[in-house]
């Protein structure tokens, strides 16, 4: 159980920095990248909050899986893109320092 969180945080830390580093003015390839990670990353964060019966969040990581997807791009302009990663970026970083109990069904 220990290593499945320590996965979870990881992709956390890893969404929250890539998204900060969004801030900067980067090459277009990087934002796509982030966006199929973002993708990846939610995706993966909303099946073990559904496997752990945490249906809020899940439903929180899968609309953040969606508005992130690279496919179906969302063009909201740069400042407001930008606004959206520090909130998002600030959230999963409220997540990560978040106490949890832990319940075994």
């Amino acid at each position: 159980m220990k290593i499945k969180n320590q996965i979870d945080k990881i992709i956390k830390i890893i969404l929250t920095v890539g998204f900060f580093i969004c801030l900067l003015d980067m090459p277009y390839g990087y934002y796509e990248f982030i966006r199929f990670f973002g993708l990846l990353g939610f995706g993966f964060l909303a099946f073990k909050a559904n496997e752990n019966g945490y249906k809020n969040e899940m439903f929180i990581y899968i609309g953040l899986a969606l508005l992130f997807q690279p496919f179906f791009k969302i063009a909201f302009g740069r400042t407001l893109w930008n606004i959206i990663d520090v909130l998002v970026g600030l959230g999963l970083l409220v997540t990560l320092f978040k106490n949890r109990k832990e319940t075994s069904v």
